[in-house]
């Protein structure tokens, strides 16, 4: 038999549980934050078929939707002097505008990710780009076009962006540069197809056959995407619609800056290389493989520069690809006499633009780390997206500001706001690793 003073500790010691056991359930615990608390987060193999497999989705679908913004110079060109003559400032909305809704998702990729997984965006990415072309064959007037061309298809490919620059960046480490760099190159293969696809068609079976085809080809690349693009690691939950947290993040602010200077500057070259070809007389096809050429070393610059920047550093590279395509504009192409000239420019322009886009994209996972990479990138290329609705438009009112068309203007234009890149981006790589310029950062 247990004695009084066993029973009396017994009663106690059982009140004392009921008491925690109450408080326990009066914290009322969030069994999703609990979830969310202990999700294990897989580090990047940095390899296997699986990780290149993303890769390659990741491929197709910059190969579909960035290829065709490489290639939009050549449409720009065709409009212009072909199916709605003198009207180059207005047709410019076209491009901005699919320049601008390309990426205006970022903010709130991170809240779609949590809800619902990136081949079911890339599918809706499919859908929307294929029919935005389809309508755009159908249309008769230069609005019609600002909401096909333009800004269905711009929506479009900005659901497809996020959901597959996420997976080279989620999946590889070490090589994360040259996973980036092969993704983001696809937007210079596509170039390079799509510029002679759209020019053959036109003197064949028309512009509007050429809108089509252009879209039965975002079709079979998105498509692709949709089935590949796998997730490492579980989104997070319970995100708000808009995260802000990183930006509380001083690097990610100075590398906000460097995004949103860039896209003022990137697309001018794509966007006015056929026309200023045109201008100087060349041969329709000679101004079409320019963007082709310039496509064609992109691909070759984001690769190169990307495998280059894994052991050099990729903030170093970015300075150096910034002041390099700074002096393609100012000493090469506002120089630029000959045919011979312009090929110079296309081909500099292609290695070193290319890379620099690469680089600054490759850095983000290293300024807000990987496990907050969607946000990151959704924040910096939302930065990036409005020089894409302003910049064409501002370079077209420079070139047609006088009697003459003006490129000399909007050459320099460009070739300043490429400096003052990799202006911002040595300050955020001094920030990073200190002024030892030899130093790997």
């Amino acid at each position: 038999m247990s004695s009084p003073t066993t029973e009396k500790h017994q009663v106690e010691s059982d009140q004392h549980a009921i008491s925690n056991d109450s408080d326990f359930k009066a914290k009322d615990i969030d069994v999703e934050e609990v979830s969310e608390l202990s999700r294990e987060m897989r580090p990047p193999p940095d390899g296997g078929w699986r990780a290149w497999l993303v890769v390659f989705g990741a491929f197709c679908s910059f190969l579909a939707t960035q290829g065709y913004g490489y290639s939009w110079g050549v449409f720009y060109r065709y409009y212009n002097e072909n199916v709605y003559p003198d009207h180059m400032t207005e047709l410019s909305w076209i491009g901005s505008l699919w320049y601008w809704f390309c990426t205006i998702t970022g903010p709130i990729y991170i809240w779609m990710a949590s809800k619902w997984d990136d081949r079911y965006v890339i599918g809706v990415s499919c859908i929307l780009c294929t029919l935005a072309m389809i309508f755009a064959a159908e249309t008769h007037a230069i609005w019609q076009l600002y909401l096909t061309q333009g800004v269905m298809s711009g929506i479009g490919t900005s659901f497809a962006w996020y959901a597959s620059l996420h997976g080279p960046s989620e999946w590889f480490d070490k090589r994360r540069g040259l996973a980036v760099g092969i993704t983001m190159s696809a937007s210079g293969v596509g170039g390079l197809i799509l510029s002679n696809v759209a020019t053959a068609c036109f003197e064949t079976i028309g512009y509007r056959w050429a809108l089509r085809v252009l879209g039965f080809f975002q079709f079979a690349g998105l498509g692709i995407a949709a089935l590949t693009c796998f997730r490492l690691n579980p989104p997070r939950k319970n995100v708000p619609f808009i995260d802000i947290s990183d930006l509380k993040n001083k690097e990610f602010l100075i590398l906000l800056t460097i995004h949103f200077i860039g896209n003022f500057a990137f697309y001018m070259p794509s966007g006015f290389v056929p026309s200023y070809a045109s201008y100087m007389g060349l041969n329709p096809w000679i101004s079409a493989n320019m963007s082709a050429i310039m496509s064609a070393f992109m691909f070759v610059g984001k690769i190169s520069v990307g495998f280059i920047s894994d052991y050099v550093g990729r903030f170093n590279m970015a300075v150096f690809c910034a002041l390099m395509a700074c002096v393609a504009h100012l000493a090469v192409w506002m120089t630029a006499t000959t045919e011979g000239s312009m090929w110079a420019f296309a081909i500099l322009y292609g290695i070193f633009g290319g890379g620099y886009i690469a680089m600054i994209t490759a850095v983000v996972a290293q300024v807000v780390g990987v496990e907050n990479v969607d946000s990151g990138l959704g924040w910096a290329f939302f930065m990036w997206s409005w020089g894409g609705l302003a910049a064409q438009p501002a370079a077209s009112a420079i070139v047609d500001r006088g009697d003459e068309p003006d490129y000399r203007g909007a050459i320099i234009y460009a070739g300043v706001l490429f400096f003052a890149g990799a202006c911002a981006s040595w300050w955020l790589r001094v920030r990073r690793g200190g002024w030892k310029i030899l130093k790997k950062v």
